[in-house]
């Protein structure tokens, strides 16, 4: 049997198979491809776990089908494929296009891999709802240039980790000079001036500034996704306050485009299990996309209700629209919606995947409607709802103060010498007495005549890098009940933020940090 016909005929008989018992589904399915041992042809439920498992799957991955069944389908990836979200972006495309061929590493039992060649189709009842998939495989390995193919297998894989690396350290270098600028703004901001030339030009930096500091954050994010190290803590939230925080987040950039931007919320809380910070930063990219894409003037619709145990929002605008041919890829990473040969809108094509992400990775879905260019957009995400909620107070980790405010002695511990003055010169203006150290070991002999109330701190410092600055302070009688807050311009991986409190620091602050999160922290100091 060629791969055509058996593409062909491959569901015939299948269609109501969900109605049988497993041991008929497996005894069918066996039957149907019994003498097809070339190819590999198995059913996952909708979820991804193995159904039925043909004696061609059982030659090809070595497991025998009893073994496979019950199992997802995830497992025969490689892991930098299982790390980018692979398997479920297969049947999720395979859901919204009819079918999806490709061509990629699978791996056997035995933890070997092979080159293959796949078809994924859905398959429907009688309701037209999936009630799962089938997997066509073959195997296109050459044995006689197997060398050859896993070494360029090996060379893409270095070229992504350089790709990978070379994001972490462009997203790390953006944010030190970011940092310098948002306060220069901060004192032109404080410098009273009548002159609305100026008073422009300041809104106009701030947003700027604002939108470099998103796509920075948006980069370091899909750096940290493809490696499998984005950080996430689940906790009770109200969807309703997500919303809200996020349309604040973003209004600035809505105004600035004149566009008419409602809200309509429910009366009743809709909680979900999730990072609070995550879903903000999910609904603030679907309004900075629809702000992007509408023209000035126009409208942006923002709704938020529950239905069948989810909670939905649903964004609409009447933008610029998206082709039919572009709907499928407006998830795809790096996918720029007008096309390489007009970037108007500017972007770099991160926001909507690390949304697609970050909405799968709260087990919810996200969807686009557009009736084609000129006629706006509509954007759904569905999250599961959380029953019998116990929500949690978000609170500053750190030590225990009580709420007044004072002039404080701060110390600045910053080797880039614009970045230090520029914060030192802004917390003067503030009120507050500042010293600032160039080196870690300056700033151990400046604490013990300074008294520091609060240590401002690089981590990144030439000699002592900043974990040692800490434990060297907490060393100090004159340290030992300072707040020392970190800062850096990479967001610390999970061994990072166990060596943070093991140093003696109270609190991290990722640069740009904005001076009205240092003042807020200050307010809390005691006498």
């Amino acid at each position: 049997m060629n791969f055509v016909a058996l593409k062909k005929d491959r569901f015939m008989g299948l269609e109501n198979v969900e109605h049988l018992s497993s041991q008929e589904l497996g005894e069918r399915f066996d039957f149907l491809v019994e003498n097809v041992r070339e190819y590999a042809i198995f059913l996952v439920d909708p979820n991804g776990r193995v159904l039925c498992w043909n004696p061609g799957a059982a030659r090809l991955f070595g497991y025998q089908s009893n073994e496979a069944a019950g199992r997802h389908f995830s497992r025969f990836f490689s892991d930098e494929d299982i790390r980018s979200g692979r398997p479920e972006h297969e049947l999720e495309q395979a859901r919204s296009d009819g079918h999806v061929d490709s061509v990629c590493w699978q791996v056997r039992k035995d933890g070997s891999r092979f080159w293959c060649a796949t078809t994924t189709t859905p398959l429907f009842d009688e309701t037209k709802h999936i009630r799962s998939f089938a997997r066509v495989m073959h195997d296109l390995t050459d044995t006689q240039d197997l060398a050859g193919q896993r070494k360029r297998a090996d060379d893409l894989a270095d070229a992504n980790r350089g790709k990978e690396e070379f994001m972490a350290l462009l997203s790390h270098e953006l944010r030190n000079p970011l940092a310098p600028i948002l306060n220069a703004l901060s004192i032109q901001r404080d410098i009273k001036t009548a002159d609305p030339i100026l008073q422009q030009a300041g809104r106009v930096i701030e947003r700027q500034v604002g939108q470099m500091v998103r796509l920075v954050d948006d980069l370091l994010d899909i750096a940290r996704i493809t490696k499998g190290k984005l950080s996430f803590t689940k906790e009770p939230v109200e969807l309703r306050v997500i919303v809200n925080n996020a349309v604040e987040a973003s209004r600035s950039f809505s105004d600035a485009r004149k566009h008419e931007l409602s809200v309509s919320l429910p009366t009743e809380s809709i909680w979900i299990d999730g990072d609070p910070v995550r879903l903000e930063q999910i609904f603030v990219n679907l309004l900075n996309n629809a702000a992007k894409y509408t023209s000035p003037g126009g409208l942006i619709r923002v709704s938020v209700h529950q239905e069948a145990g989810e909670g939905v929002v649903i964004l609409r605008d009447n933008g610029a629209g998206i082709s039919p041919e572009m709907l499928p890829r407006v998830f795809d990473l790096f996918t720029q919606v007008d096309g390489v040969a007009n970037h108007s809108h500017g972007g770099l094509g991160i926001g909507l995947a690390l949304v697609r992400t970050l909405v799968e990775m709260h087990n919810g879905r996200v969807h686009v409607l557009s009736e084609g260019l000129g006629k706006g957009s509509q954007f759904t995400v569905r999250l599961p709802i959380l029953k019998n909620p116990s929500p949690v107070d978000s609170k500053l980790p750190g030590r225990t103060v009580t709420p007044t405010g004072r002039t404080l002695h701060i110390l600045i511990v910053e080797d880039d010498v614009d970045s230090g003055d520029m914060l030192s010169m802004l917390l003067r203006l503030k009120g507050h007495e500042v010293c600032v150290a160039r080196t870690g070991q300056t700033a151990l002999e400046l604490a013990t005549t300074f008294h520091p109330n609060v240590v401002l701190c690089d981590i990144g410092l030439p000699g002592f890098d900043g974990y040692q600055v800490a434990r060297g302070l907490r060393d100090i009688p004159a340290c030992k009940d300072s707040i020392l807050c970190a800062l850096t311009g990479y967001t610390p991986s999970e061994s990072d933020r166990d060596r943070l409190p093991q140093s003696g620091f109270d609190h991290h602050f990722v640069k740009p940090v904005a001076i009205e999160t240092l003042l807020a922290l200050f307010k809390t100091l005691g006498s």
